[in-house]
């Protein structure tokens, strides 16, 4: 009997690493995608993992491997960059073009290019018809503000900045102080570039008689140009038509005020209108294009490219990166991640049910207008705006003050850029 167990026990070590090796021998046969991606929220990311899970099951050769470096994902990427080492897909945040062109695919072959939709051409498109990445969805920002106080008060959405100070001071004054007309998280400082960047677009780019792209691409813009949009944001605070802690208060603060019906305009979108219907489903949140500023001009959508997939052009699976990205692009699961991101999909031909959905409808012939610091300014700029801001609203510097150090930092990081890119190049 001992021995029959013996021989036994000898058979089953001699099976056990041939299974073993055969298992092993499947996975290293599998090919590995690799995928950075800036998204943020638990839901963006759960959603996109059941998607990568749904694929794996399609290709039983292959397996995705997804990564979401959160803050650290720009320093990760250009050190990537620089190795010439990057992921078989990624995220390219709003510079699809300008930062990572060199880098990516031409995926203008695809099916789902058909149904691209046309306000993205500029930004994932190029002359030649090349298309950068796919888009997962796509950012529409204007002001977000509360359809309550607006009625309570008959004030109709502002559609220039001239209306836009007539309905911040008509709020201060029929709720006698107690509703903050337009309130800031200065406390993270990209809420006052978010101001800058986003006024900036019709302040000097969209009316024809105040046209500075020449200017402002071939370095030779003038500053003090800029000086109204802190002129008057300024005025707003000498006013208290903005929260008296603008400099201070933090983004965790905006939803509970406006469910309280505390707070009027916001430059936050987003998720907001959804997390405060879920504190209070009575108040209604909305949200509008960016006022223009010109006479005779028309208000517009600030955003273009939120999320997307570029395919690396020197991966050694560029065939399976696009297996990927059209397995998203089906309008199911396109549909999946507009929801999830709580913003319009990419596509024409997926129509999302998300929260701010009748608004982008009634608004749907407004133009869509470029990220101004992703096609006028140097890398860097967008924490110079928000510094600045933050500067002026802590009565640091003067919106005079304001302009020439904004003037004094884009030449420098100018030179920055055309160095690397120089050194880059040789």
């Amino acid at each position: 009997m001992k021995h029959t167990f013996v021989l036994f026990l000898s058979l089953i070590l001699l099976i056990l690493p041939g299974c073993s090796a055969e298992k092993s021998s499947a996975e290293t046969a599998k090919k590995t995608l690799t995928i950075y991606s800036t998204m943020s929220t638990d839901s963006e990311r759960d959603t996109f993992r059941k998607l990568a899970a749904a694929f794996e099951k399609e290709h039983r050769d292959i397996r995705v491997s997804l990564h979401f470096p959160g803050n650290d994902y720009e320093n990760m990427m250009r050190v990537r960059m620089a190795a010439n080492d990057l992921p078989d897909l990624f995220d390219t945040h709003g510079w699809g073009k300008i930062r990572y062109g060199e880098y990516t695919a031409d995926l203008r072959d695809m099916d789902w290019t058909q149904d691209l939709d046309p306000n993205l051409n500029s930004i994932l498109k190029n002359k030649s018809g090349k298309v950068y990445a796919y888009p997962i969805n796509q950012a529409k920002d204007g002001l977000a503000y509360n359809r309550n106080i607006l009625d309570q008060y008959g004030i109709d959405p502002p559609e220039t900045m001239d209306d836009f100070m007539k309905a911040l001071r008509m709020i201060k004054e029929k709720s006698k102080g107690s509703i903050v007309p337009f309130w800031f998280a200065g406390y993270d400082k990209s809420s006052f570039a978010q101001y800058y960047d986003q006024f900036a677009t019709p302040l000097l780019i969209t009316d024809p008689a105040h046209n500075e792209k020449k200017q402002l691409t071939n370095g030779t813009f003038h500053w003090s140009k800029f000086t109204y949009l802190s002129d008057t944001l300024k005025q707003m605070q000498k006013e208290k038509l903005l929260n008296i802690d603008a400099v201070t208060a933090k983004k965790s603060q905006l939803i509970e005020l406006m469910a309280q019906n505390k707070i009027a305009f916001t430059m936050q979108g987003g998720t907001l209108g959804q997390d405060v219907a879920q504190i209070n489903s009575k108040v209604k949140v909305g949200i509008i294009p960016t006022p223009a500023i010109h006479a005779g001009d028309d208000p517009i959508w600030i955003g273009g490219e939120r999320y997307t997939l570029a395919a690396w052009k020197d991966s050694p699976h560029v065939k399976e990166a696009k297996e990927f990205i059209s397995f998203m692009a089906r309008p199911a699961n396109a549909k999946q991640m507009a929801e999830a991101t709580s913003l319009p999909s990419g596509l024409t031909n997926v129509k999302a049910d998300i929260f701010y959905a009748n608004d982008y409808d009634h608004y749907r012939d407004v133009k869509v207008e470029p990220y101004f610091d992703r096609l006028y300014l140097p890398n860097g700029m967008w924490d110079v705006l928000g510094t600045a801001g933050q500067e002026l609203a802590a009565d640091i510097l003067t919106p005079q003050e304001i302009s020439k150090k904004l003037g004094r930092e884009y030449k420098r990081l100018r030179e920055q850029s055309e160095t690397q890119g120089a050194e880059n190049n040789e």
